[in-house]
């Protein structure tokens, strides 16, 4: 299984629970499967963090985490979106004819669901957002657009545990 993730998941983990200075490892493992192939994020979701400023101005932990060179090479998704499919997925999964500010509140998500959905059997999104069925339009939560189109999609803590991580993963 190939795990795509969320940029939420990279973003709630360095602020919530895995800060990357407290709890190293984690970051380390998730470079060692992206080197597996098992881990990736496609570019248009690696951009959404790898900008990040802290209140100083400064790129943040995780932005300044992202630019290493063996992060990147080892986590970046390799193959180019197909627009058809961007489309397939705004136009059915969120908006059919949306405005400029629906796309932006959309944000980059299709294109994480349409990597997935290239390969359903085979790949699965993981993201923080949970379900809320009642949203509409622009304002849907990536598992219920996934829903619609037959894609798995899991929260951080099930990747974590079908994954089997533990702080001393690299000492096995």
């Amino acid at each position: 299984m190939l795990y795509l993730l969320d940029a939420n998941t990279l973003i709630d983990a360095k602020r919530d629970y895995y800060p990357i200075d407290r709890v190293p490892e984690f970051w380390d493992w998730l470079v060692s499967h992206g080197n597996q192939g098992n881990i990736k994020i496609p570019i248009e979701v690696y951009e959404e963090f790898s900008d990040t400023k802290d209140k100083d101005g400064n790129k943040d932990t995780l932005a300044a985490w992202a630019e290493q060179t063996e992060v990147k090479e080892a986590l970046l998704f390799k193959e180019e979106a197909e627009q058809d499919l961007v489309a397939r997925i705004t136009y059915g999964g969120y908006v059919a004819n949306p405005t400029d500010d629906e796309l932006e509140t959309i944000g980059r998500d299709p294109f994480l669901l349409l990597y997935a959905l290239k390969a359903l059997e085979n790949r699965c999104i993981v993201t923080t957002e949970s379900s809320k069925p009642s949203r509409r339009g622009a304002n849907r939560h990536i598992p219920d657009v996934c829903r619609d189109f037959s894609i798995i999609c899991i929260n951080n803590f099930q990747m974590i545990r079908q994954m089997d991580f533990s702080t001393n993963w690299n000492r096995v």
